[in-house]
């Protein structure tokens, strides 16, 4: 893990899109404003943004995450719902996941209610608009640093 804690905010497809999509599901605010309410969140921690409307690209950020980063913050977008292989990439990762989502996929048509990102996710936020953003970086950051304090105390015993 890095010195200074360092959260993949990582974004599924058609996130570009946002505050044009649908902004009565999704919201107004663009992706460069979620990067920002990210950047302000993360307090001490580095935040690396990305979003790809392609899913190998997903998987070739979580699989660096692997050594690069200290914690997971991912909106798989429609991906949640059908890729096996994001959730194969995310399962080799040792670090915490937070899965994220503008809005409350339970809340909306049945086949959202279930995502294959929640089957390794250590915990999940979703429908606050763009401030699941930034309460799943804080989470993160938590994570994080609960980690470092159960690591230390180890290191002492």
């Amino acid at each position: 893990m890095p010195e200074t804690p360092v959260i993949y905010v990582l974004n599924g497809p058609n996130l570009n899109l946002l505050g044009v999509r649908e902004p009565e599901i999704y919201g107004y605010e663009t992706l460069a404003d979620v990067q920002a309410l990210c950047e302000q969140a993360a307090e001490d921690a580095k935040i690396v943004f990305h979003q790809s409307n392609h899913e190998g690209q997903l998987i070739d950020w979580v699989q660096e995450a692997r050594t690069q980063a200290s914690a997971v913050v991912l909106n798989p977008a429609g991906y949640g719902h059908t890729s096996v292989a994001l959730l194969d990439a995310l399962k080799s990762l040792s670090i915490p996941i937070v899965e994220c989502h503008l809005s409350n996929p339970a809340a909306r048509e049945r086949f959202r209610h279930k995502t294959y990102v929640s089957l390794v996710a250590t915990g999940v936020v979703s429908g606050f608009g763009a401030h699941s953003y930034e309460l799943a970086v804080k989470a993160a950051l938590k994570l994080i640093r609960e980690r470092a304090a159960t690591a230390a105390r180890s290191s002492k015993a």
